[in-house]
């Protein structure tokens, strides 16, 4: 909440009261919102003009359903994970995006060419970062574990694990843990059988799971002994090493690896200015300040930009150790995955 503030704050600092039109736009908060504020938030306020409202959300879809079907628009602009994204396109949630207005790179690669691979896959959004999910463990426990089979031994690797409260990654980490071949995980989840299976190895582990809400709860229970190992997006634990010094480690043997994009809410009626603040936040050099929190950028000219040391703490590093996360399995059977989830929460 006081980095919620801390945002607003400083909005309202740079901003003049005199402007006329704010925008609401809606991210993670934590450190992965500092960095956006800094290289994407900031410089777009003092050069359009306009004022930018910055809110923290906790991830999912239903915070967006909740408004479109309500018919009150609360944002304007979203920051969404791809595991996501497809749902919420295909279900109406979010406006399809004109891409072929996208400014070229700072090298002069047309957008088309210049963003990578999935960045503009979906009409409903522009591709921001490219992060993971990883599993990360406090060195001053002793040694951690150092696989995902390790995460789910609680014998050899006693202790609460953090896990974010939803069904995606904590299902595929269940399969790869039970020995599913990563190549055929969503093939296996599509299934009953798969289902079931991975809810049973999820039971091992069930008692000694601390669940959390939002990504930047992640490091926090890691600190302060909350859970001696945790669930979170790599550039969160990248961020508390780096800037806070923290006695932390990341795994990245599993880790499910996507995109977040950019996005704009259904409805809301700053449809335009909401695509010149996405035109502004996926050109090069903003997209380069995500280093500062290891997510790699979307474009090449972007990659281009930085430091080759850098480049190693990008999950693009890490990409044989992990899986993509499939966002077309979580658009068909996110809802119902998710009910059954929240049954076996209760029982």
């Amino acid at each position: 909440m006081k980095k919620h503030l801390s945002y607003l704050a400083t909005a309202a600092l740079i901003a003049s009261p005199a402007l006329a039109e704010d925008l609401t736009v809606t991210s993670f908060g934590g450190a992965y919102g500092a960095a956006q504020m800094e290289h994407m938030i900031e410089p777009y306020m003092k050069e359009s003009g306009t004022n930018v409202l910055f809110e923290d959300y906790g991830g999912g879809v239903a915070e967006m359903k909740a408004q479109v079907e309500a018919g009150n628009i609360l944002w304007d602009v979203v920051d969404i994970e791809v595991i996501d994204l497809e749902r919420a396109c295909a279900e109406g949630y979010l406006e399809v995006i004109d891409q072929s207005v996208l400014p070229d790179g700072d090298d002069g690669t047309a957008a088309a060419d210049d963003f990578i691979e999935d960045a503009l896959a979906n009409e409903c959004g522009v591709g921001n970062i490219v992060w993971s999910v990883v599993f990360a463990v406090n060195t001053e426990n002793g040694e951690g574990p150092k696989t995902i089979e390790d995460f789910f031994d609680t014998e050899k690797f006693p202790g609460k694990r953090g896990l974010r409260k939803r069904p995606q990654v904590n299902m595929e980490w269940a399969l790869l843990a039970d020995g599913v071949p990563k190549e055929e995980i969503y093939e296996v989840l599509a299934t009953e059988e798969g289902q079931k299976r991975a809810f049973a190895k999820l039971d091992t582990i069930k008692d000694d799971i601390t669940w959390y809400d939002s990504w930047s709860q992640a490091p926090v229970l890691l600190n302060d002994g909350g859970a001696t190992m945790v669930q979170s997006a790599n550039g969160r634990i990248f961020a508390a090493i780096k800037d806070d010094g923290a006695p932390f480690e990341i795994v990245w043997d599993s880790h499910v690896y996507d995109l977040d994009v950019w996005a704009i809410m259904k409805g809301t009626k700053k449809k335009d200015l909401a695509m010149e603040f996405i035109k502004f936040a996926t050109g090069t050099v903003p997209l380069s300040g995500m280093q500062d929190v290891a997510y790699g950028p979307t474009r090449n000219s972007a990659q281009a930009l930085l430091p080759d040391e850098v480049k190693q703490d990008l999950p693009t590093a890490h990409l044989d150790e992990g899986v993509k996360a499939d966002g077309i399995f979580w658009a068909d059977y996110g809802e119902s995955l998710g009910e059954k989830f929240n049954e076996w929460l209760l029982q």
